[in-house]
C-alpha cells in the first residue's frame, strides 16, 4: 500500500478516479485429531417445543360482557386469567386445567344464555299476540 497524497482537487476531470487494489491473504491452518486418546461423551436434552395452550381469554371476555348468565362469563374469565399466569409461569398442565375449566364454563354460559334469549322470544311473541287478541275483542269493529 502506497502512503501518496493526494490533492482533494480532480486532477483528471471528467475520469473515474484510479483505486489501489489492496491483497491479503490469511492462512488457515487444519486441525487434526485430538492428541489424547479420551473417550467423548455426549449429553442430548430433549427441549420440548413451545406448546399452544389455549386459554379462552376473548371468549371468556365476550361471555362477560354480553352473555353473563349466573356469572358464569366472569367466573369463566377468572379461569382464562389463572390459565395465561400458568402458561407464562411455565406449567403447562396447571395452565391446560385452568384453561379446560374455562372452555367448559364458557360453553355452559353460552348455552344457558342462548336458551334464555329463546325463551324470552318465546314469552315476548305469545304475550304480545295475545294482548293484541284483546285489544281487538275490546274495540268494536265499524263496518265499511
Amino acid at each position: 500500500m502506497s502512503h501518496n497524497s493526494q490533492a482533494f482537487l480532480p486532477t483528471n476531470a471528467g475520469l473515474p478516479p484510479s483505486y489501489e487494489t489492496i491483497k491479503e491473504e490469511y492462512g488457515v491452518t487444519e486441525l487434526g485429531e485430538p492428541n489424547n486418546s479420551a473417550v467423548v461423551r455426549t449429553t442430548v436434552i430433549n427441549m420440548p417445543r413451545e406448546v399452544s395452550v389455549p386459554d379462552h381469554v376473548v371468549w371468556s371476555l365476550f361471555n362477560t360482557l354480553f352473555f353473563n348468565a349466573c356469572c358464569l362469563g366472569f367466573i369463566a374469565y377468572a379461569y382464562s386469567v389463572k390459565s395465561r399466569d400458568r402458561k407464562m409461569v411455565g406449567d403447562v398442565i396447571g395452565a391446560q386445567a385452568y384453561a379446560s375449566t374455562a372452555k367448559c364454563l364458557n360453553i355452559s354460559s353460552l348455552i344457558f344464555s342462548i336458551l334464555m334469549v329463546i325463551i324470552c322470544i318465546i314469552i315476548f311473541s305469545t304475550t304480545s299476540v295475545v294482548v293484541f287478541q284483546s285489544f281487538a275483542q275490546r274495540t268494536p269493529h265499524s263496518g265499511f
